[in-house]
């Protein structure tokens, strides 16, 4: 007896093949919508929000790019998430990992049409994927004992990173503020100390990376200017109190003096406070909340610099880079851990002041101003600077190098065709489409480049059968380049991170064989 209907209300269910054409269809249109911001001649997206203000981003990162769409495709989703998490783990790759788990789908469905099964695929994929990253390891150098030749490296990855972003133009400034800043770090992945701070003026080449810390505030009236050996507190407290607050409360008084008189004992609270915090042995107070008139006065007769209102994030990474905590209560001075600096002193940048902390307490910290024409160019900027320091970080980690420019995937794709002959059966029809999946990431760069790519191909492709070739496509003459004499370099954590999950995503779609939509559950009519 067949069943009429399994599911509830609005419900729908897609079997077999149509649930897996669904899922391919949905995979393919995000990697051909990033596909041609790829490469160094790669073009740039206009993303604008519909919702109020109708705020408008010029980006080709391909993360960025995906995290702000909305999507009901359920394989599109799976994507947008590997993508999302190749720019947390590593910073850079976010489009290729999205362009070859894309191929990969894009090869699976012809192989499904002529009847192999997505486990055959899916068991080829795995072993093509094995045979690629082991092709990457015996290739890959390591300058870690050499620090002349490790700091090159990390110049040409750094170069390589920005050349596909709006920094290329000057690449070779932003590189080596990138790589000054991450050396600074001495083989921390933490970012928190590096700050960007965005100011818009002059051009690009305008920025620069200083030692220390900046905090985007201007220093109050009466308050000393410049403090040396500065001891800091940072706090998250009240400091509004010095005025009767009268909005859901009702105070009822007999007389003028009465209100005076609830005034002044407002004051001698906030008197108090102030007593208790200038009692740390401070000589610079900064606070997430505001700092009301009163305790200014005060702040600045006992000669304290008082810095109100900043933001959260810059009051954790000052609290970070000096060495202190951020304290809420004073009873208890000893309890509190202040930062210190050598020297705190306002400058100017651009129109603007600020306020600078330098020789901190942690070394390592440092602020790399960025200027520009217009907070759009900044907002890029930042996002293109950030995925470089990413990747230099991991790479100080993991110093493993690999060539750039389509190099490492024309070395993967040839062995992984060898691999193909040797394998018998239908897994090694699997094992060949993976190797025309890798091959479709140098394609892409060059079609992007609006050069002839069928020509480029077939040329790389007879470089790399000789022995200990460098052979890579160079975009700006157009022609087959070596890549180590070009200085194009990637780190191999990113290519590694690429390849794994692009092959994991794509195996995870192509097991899929029914997609169920349920309907929202609706709320009982309550009368």
């Amino acid at each position: 007896m067949a069943i009429e209907r399994l599911f509830k209300d609005e419900a729908t269910e897609e079997k077999g093949g149509r649930a897996r054409m669904a899922s391919f269809i949905g995979a393919m249109a995000i990697s051909d919508l990033v596909k041609t911001t790829l490469g160094p001649k790669g073009m740039d997206k206009i993303l604008q929000s519909t919702g109020r203000g109708r705020s408008v981003t010029v980006t080709n990162d391909g993360a960025t790019i995906l995290k702000s769409l909305h999507i009901d495709n359920p394989a599109a989703k799976v994507l947008v998430d590997i993508s999302k998490v190749q720019d947390d783990e590593v910073g850079d790759g976010t489009t290729s990992v999205v362009v070859l788990a894309g191929e990969l789908l894009r090869e699976a469905e012809k192989l499904i049409m002529t009847n192999i099964h997505p486990m055959t695929i899916i068991a080829g994929y795995r072993m093509a994927a094995e045979c690629a990253r082991n092709a990457l390891l015996q290739r890959t150098m390591d300058n870690k004992d050499d620090s002349d030749k490790f700091r090159s490296d990390l110049m040409n990855i750094a170069r390589t990173t920005l050349s596909s972003k709006i920094l290329s133009q000057d690449k070779e400034h932003f590189a080596k503020l990138a790589v000054d800043a991450v050396l600074r770090l001495k083989g921390s992945t933490n970012l928190e100390s590096i700050q960007i701070i965005k100011k818009a003026g002059g051009s690009l080449k305008d920025s620069f990376l200083d030692e220390g810390f900046i905090l985007d505030k201007k220093i109050g009236l009466g308050q000393p200017k410049r403090i040396e050996n500065a001891k800091i507190l940072v706090a998250n407290t009240a400091m509004d109190t010095d005025k009767v607050k009268i909005y859901g409360a009702r105070v009822r008084v007999d007389s003028m003096t009465k209100v005076a008189q609830i005034e002044t004992a407002e004051k001698d609270k906030m008197r108090e406070k102030v007593q208790k915090i200038i009692g740390h042995g401070i000589n610079c107070f900064v606070n997430r909340q505001l700092i009301y008139n009163f305790p200014e006065e005060l702040f600045a007769e006992a000669g304290i610099l008082a810095i109100e209102h900043a933001d959260f994030d810059g009051i954790e990474r000052l609290a970070l880079v000096t060495g202190g905590e951020i304290a809420s209560t004073f009873d208890n001075p000893e309890s509190v851990k202040l930062g210190h600096c050598k020297l705190i002193e306002e400058i100017m940048i651009g129109e603007d002041k600020l306020i600078h902390f330098s020789g901190v307490e942690m070394g390592q910290a440092c602020t790399i101003v960025l200027r520009g024409a217009s907070f759009h160019v900044l907002d890029e900027a930042e996002r293109s600077l950030h995925d470089a320091l990413c990747v230099l970080s991991q790479t100080v980690n993991d110093t493993r190098v690999l060539f750039g420019g389509g190099w490492p995937e024309m070395v993967m794709a040839k062995e992984v065709d060898e691999l193909a002959r040797k394998t018998p059966g239908k897994k090694s029809h699997a094992i060949e489409a993976f190797s025309r999946a890798l091959i479709a990431i140098p394609t892409t760069i060059a079609d992007n480049a609006g050069l002839d790519s069928a020509e480029l191909i077939s040329q790389l492709r007879a470089e790399h059968h000789k022995e200990g070739t460098c052979a890579g496509i160079d975009v700006i003459t157009g022609a087959v380049g070596d890549m180590q004499k070009l200085g194009i370099s990637e780190a191999f954590k990113v290519k590694n991170a690429v390849l794994l999950s692009a092959t994991e995503a794509a195996e995870m779609i192509l097991r899929v064989d029914e997609i169920i939509t349920c309907a929202p559950r609706r709320r009982e009519d309550r009368m």
